[in-house]
């Protein structure tokens, strides 16, 4: 792994890379995640990049890339900026991140980032109450991704009824502005696909209990996160440990920890996997999925234990 300085937006960032892939994290506001390639990819930069020039919106810099916040969402208390530097630690394999105490909330951020062999990055998220008080919360990671390409949501193996599997396995979420009539929803057997150019209209889904990871295929390159789910575990938002969010510029793919009451000088933790591969299929038919995509996650889970 090497290391490096760089530039993001005038203020102080980190590069790692391997010979695979090469990230960026900020060190001056977030902590964000603001780029992520493939070297052998055509696909560039996978993450969103907003203008330098962007307006606020709720008074919070979306920046793009990836970031840290705290569910259930709300007007008020997710929006809280992070435009102030880090305090920076340096790791054998990354760096870990922390933020100042959002004076609002009285929680801070942090957030660690560490690459594991040539395709895998770590992040683990941390979200401690430096209040006076119980804050009921859930950290929440999300990564904003270019447009153009295609989400999967993998879903849960399929049962028996004549077998005696009687009992649902998972519920999805809709939001209010959700309409799964349009064509950006592709369901299929085994998964719910994402066609995000089709997107004319913001629309978001979260999902109770999945398989643990999602994926998304831009240009040859295809993203993959992984968050195991808590069986048991109280998620916010009807239940959901995972949610999509896409409007047709970008897609989201986001993940949640439990639902905690977190008392005043505890932390709550919240790690995804992330690994990127070349030449896979587009998986937006059951057979990319079953012959391509999900045997290649298959494989580089088990490299995680």
């Amino acid at each position: 792994m090497k290391r490096s300085k760089t530039d993001y937006r005038g203020g102080n960032a980190l590069k790692f890379s391997t010979r695979a892939l090469e990230l960026v994290v900020t060190t001056d506001v977030g902590p964000r995640v603001t780029s992520l390639r493939s070297l052998a990819g055509k696909a560039g930069n996978l993450f969103l990049e907003m203008p330098a020039d962007e307006q606020r919106y709720h008074g919070f810099y979306l920046r793009g890339g990836h970031r840290l916040w705290h569910s259930p969402e709300d007007i008020v208390r997710s929006y809280q900026p992070d435009d102030d530097p880090l305090a920076v630690k340096d790791l054998p394999k990354g760096v870990a991140l922390t933020a100042p105490t959002e004076a609002k909330t009285g929680l801070q951020k942090g957030m660690k980032i560490e690459l594991f062999g040539e395709r895998t990055v770590k992040v683990t998220h941390t979200l401690t109450n430096r209040g006076l008080w119980a804050v009921e919360c859930a950290p929440w990671a999300l990564t904003m991704f270019r447009a153009g390409g295609y989400a999967v949501l993998p879903l849960e193996p399929k049962g028996d009824h004549a077998r005696g599997d009687l009992l649902p396995t998972y519920a999805l979420v809709p939001w209010t502005f959700t309409d799964l009539s349009l064509p950006v929803w592709q369901p299929r057997k085994d998964f719910i696909g994402v066609e995000v150019a089709r997107a004319k209209q913001a629309q978001k889904l979260g999902i109770t209990n999945y398989p643990g990871w999602s994926a998304y295929w831009l240009e040859g390159t295809t993203f993959v996160k992984y968050a195991p789910v808590i069986l048991g575990a109280a998620y916010p938002d009807l239940g959901s440990c995972f949610e999509l969010f896409t409007n047709g510029a970008m897609i989201e793919l986001e993940t949640l920890g439990p639902l905690t009451q977190l008392a005043p000088g505890r932390t709550a933790t919240h790690i995804e996997y992330w690994g990127v591969f070349d030449g896979l299929r587009r998986p937006d038919t059951d057979a990319a999925f079953a012959k391509s995509l999900a045997p290649a996650v298959k494989a580089w889970q088990a490299k995680l234990k």
